[in-house]
């Protein structure tokens, strides 16, 4: 029976004799125990992060004692298993130095029963700077190799296998952290190790066939080990052979329930139960047949995922960690994180290769709920080592990972890196030498596609992210459009238009986005209000991008009113945002038979900063997220202008034939109706049409007369949009005399809202926990709204803390 060292141990700084003997709780991380402790002040606060830098530049050790029997230890191995170790670590037993990990990318397993005594045992883990070891194997290199200069505040954290964004990112605090996050235990061995548990999906018409093998060592030779594989009611008895690696079984299932992704179908799993030499193992099973094509057509290239011969339009996010201090990742979190996700329609996540490998539960939460995974390699924004002793490090981290996650329904596609190639146009010793780097990055990337090509067949390798496709990398800033993935920058760091997103049409695009400020609340959660300014030492710690508060401000100029004091500031960075990030998805998705993919930047922050993310640290929903629930749900109407005139655009991407109806309404912005249109169309599956035009010769000269906005029902689905002729600070809106109040209604917590004019990005935000059904939306007089809270906070609590916002009020 395995055996648990999780709990609470003791930690002690090497350096500093003083902190000994503190109580931390592994699975967790040092500087959450020294806060814990008060040895440090809350490092998201103001500029506390600075006054926190010297925890990373300590060596600590972490120990506890814990009790063994004979019994116990009558096994033939007695491993020591450890989960996301960061970092550098030496390990003892006993006093024995039973081990040194430098790599959290790994589970790192070591037999440790000589080192073991019936009765009390003492293990201790010493972790060490990761600084040093990072500059000390830069030295080593046999020639320089760039790093993320410019993100990371630490030197040449390229070289070591630890999250890169711990040094720091453009929206990312520098901790850099030390701990174990995973799980800590003891595994009795009698007579086999077991490696891994595999599957593998063989489908013929309404059969599939689930393969499945256990991957184990002999570790006696003596004795029998048995195992038992449960699947669909269905059970298989092996006896292990002791001269073997490897045991199969296939399981063949007749009209498999599919599993699907969120918005195409439901999420059926199956349970896959394993019971070893005393070892058990649980797995959900999805039966799908997924894959991803790119083919050549009309347009260039195609890039789609596949799932049960469906073409899939991906919609989502980039997720980066959950959390710089690692001991508040918690379960709820991610459960709540990923629902939220859901909830705003998405299907597809990326997880970023400057983040982490993602623990369990995040894949099995998207296995759930039908989120598809793009897993990038953790590999980002710099040049890596490629010498031998680094490739054989990484090949079996990758190794290990891809074992790890391969049987998750989920999972759709591997990713080599995130724009790795980029550092090399970035850098100066790397673009004197371009050559020579590029044979080193060629080097590490085959092994990457060699490992997981080797160790998951079932799906693609992409090289990097962007990519134009096999052999055809690029950097970070050269693409084809027509063929590949794309990184759409040009609005953010380029200060283009936001048109410029309707000048492009990436087959798919995994980085877009915008920046806006947090909300209030969250403001209120690291800053003190002498300090609200957006130009505060404090405010300033906490807008990682070097250019990031000019770009929203001046942008502010160009489309609105300048807002009216530091919280409309704050409201109006949020509106841009938005409308940012909309300009893009409603557009692509109009082209749906040239893109099947965007996914912005990003969804999550791992501590409360000024980012691109549609969900703050706190959970909370801006308003991107509000709008990402109505662009990216399955059917949508979206207006575009081109040379002939106004268009609108109803999209399906379901794989069901809909019909919608409604109306389309040109109004003024004191309310008049100037001219309306019934809408009733019926729209096929997987389909894109448009179903009203409005000429250029008729629109030319009146387009600060009013807003365009479409009303429509898809049985109980309200499907609307608004559009501007002319930019919002060119508009004379009116005072909407907006009204609202809070009532509870078949035992929900509603706010009824109504204006006597139109009002625009109408937006419920409120102190406490939880978020509202919708928000950020145009409340025309003929169409109050009633607006649902989702959350535990009581009818009282929602009237004390509820604040309504509108466009016209920011300035």
């Amino acid at each position: 029976m395995t055996i648990s060292l999780n709990g609470q141990w003791l930690l002690a700084c090497i350096q500093r004799p003083a902190i000994q003997d503190l109580h931390i709780d592994l699975p967790g991380d040092v500087h959450s125990a020294l806060y814990a402790a008060e040895e440090i002040p809350d490092p998201y606060w103001a500029t506390n992060e600075k006054k926190v830098q010297w925890v990373g530049e300590c060596d600590w050790i972490v120990s506890r004692h814990f009790e063994l029997t004979a019994e116990q230890l009558t096994c033939n191995a007695m491993d020591l298993v450890l989960n996301q170790l960061d970092t550098v670590a030496e390990i003892r037993i006993n006093g024995h130095t039973v081990a040194d990990f430098t790599n959290m990318f790994m589970r790192h397993k070591v037999d440790v029963l000589s080192c073991l005594q019936v009765g009390t045992n003492r293990i201790e883990i010493v972790l060490h700077r990761a600084d040093l070891e990072a500059k000390s194997r830069a030295d080593k290199l046999p020639f320089p190799v760039p790093w993320a200069e410019g993100n990371n505040q630490i030197p040449f954290m390229n070289t070591l296998r630890k999250p890169q964004f711990h040094s720091g990112w453009d929206w990312s605090i520098c901790l850099s952290v030390l701990g174990v996050y995973g799980d800590i235990v003891l595994q009795p061995i009698e007579h086999v190790r077991i490696s891994h548990l595999a599957t593998k999906q063989k489908w013929h018409q309404q059969e599939c066939e689930l393969a499945v093998t256990l991957h184990y060592e002999v570790v006696s030779e003596k004795g029998l080990a048995n195992a038992s594989v449960t699947f669909d009611g269905q059970t298989f008895c092996l006896t292990l052979d002791r001269e073997a690696t490897k045991a199969s079984v296939i399981f063949r299932i007749d009209n498999p329930r599919h599993w699907w992704p969120a918005g195409y179908g439901k999420q059926r799993l199956y349970k896959l139960a394993l019971e070893a030499d005393g070892v058990a193992i649980t797995k959900q099973i999805g039966l799908r047949k997924l894959e991803l094509v790119t083919e050549d057509d009309d347009h260039g290239q195609s890039m789609v995922v596949m799932v049960n011969d469906v073409p899939i339009s991906a919609r989502g996010a980039n997720w980066i960690p959950l959390d710089a201090m690692p001991a508040r990742m918690s379960e709820q979190r991610y459960r709540s994180l990923l629902t939220d996700a859901a909830a705003a329609n998405m299907n597809m996540l990326r997880v970023w290769g400057g983040g982490m490998y993602e623990k369990d539960i995040f894949y099995n939460i998207c296995d759930e709920l039908g989120l598809l995974v793009w897993q990038d390699l953790m590999f980002a924004n710099a040049l890596y080592p490629s010498t031998p002793d680094f490739i054989a490090e990484v090949e079996q981290e990758v190794e290990y990972q891809v074992r790890r996650l391969k049987d998750h329904p989920s999972l759709a596609l591997w990713c080599g890196d995130n724009e790795v190639l980029g550092a090399i146009n970035r850098d100066p010793e790397s673009r004197q030498y371009r050559e020579k780097h590029l044979l080193n990055y060629d080097r590490l990337n085959r092994t990457l596609a060699e490992v997981v090509e080797r160790e998951d067949p079932s799906r693609r390798f992409w090289a990097s992210s962007p990519c134009n496709g096999e052999l055809d990398i690029i950097d970070t800033w050269h693409h084809d459009p027509l063929r590949g993935d794309m990184h759409c920058w040009d609005v953010w760091d380029s200060g283009k238009e936001f048109d410029t997103y309707l000048q492009v049409t990436p087959r798919f695009c995994s980085e877009f986005g915008f920046q806006s400020w947090p909300s209030l609340p969250t403001v209120k959660s690291f800053l003190p209000e002498q300090d609200w300014n957006i130009s505060s030492p404090s405010f300033e710690n906490h807008q990682k991008s070097s250019h990031g508060n000019s770009v929203i401000t001046e942008m502010f100029t160009r489309y609105f009113r300048f807002p009216n004091g530091f919280v409309n500031m704050l409201y109006l960075s949020q509106v841009q945002q938005a409308l940012a990030v909309k300009t893009a998805a409603e557009y692509w998705r109009t082209q749906k038979t040239i893109n099947r993919g965007m996914l912005f930047w990003q969804l999550n922050d791992c501590w409360p900063v000024s980012s691109w993310s549609s969900l703050e640290y706190s959970g909370r929903w801006k308003q991107l997220h509000y709008h990402a629930r109505r662009f990216f749900a399955p059917q949508i109407a979206t207006f575009t202008r081109d040379q002939q005139g106004l268009k609108l655009h109803l999209v399906n991407d379901g794989r069901k034939n809909t019909e919608l109806k409604g109306e389309v309404v040109w109004q003024s912005w004191e309310g008049e109706i100037l001219y309306r249109e019934p809408i009733s169309q019926y729209l096929e599956a997987d389909s894109t049409k448009v179903v009203w035009e409005w000429l250029n010769e008729d629109l030319d000269g009146h387009e600060q007369d009013g807003f365009f906005h479409v009303h429509l029902h898809s049985g109980q689905q309200l499907i609307e949009n608004t559009w501007f002729p002319a930019r919002p600070k060119y508009c004379e809106l009116a005072c909407p005399d907006l009204r609202f109040e809070v009532a509870e209604h078949n035992n929900d917590i509603v706010v009824m809202l109504s204006s006597s004019k139109p009002a625009f990005f109408v937006h419920l935000e409120f102190e406490g926990e939880g978020r509202f059904e919708d928000s950020s939306f145009t409340l025309v007089p003929e169409h109050q709204r009633q607006i649902k809270y989702i959350g535990s906070a009581s009818y009282d609590e929602v009237v004390q803390g509820l604040r309504v916002y509108h466009l016209k009020q920011s300035y």
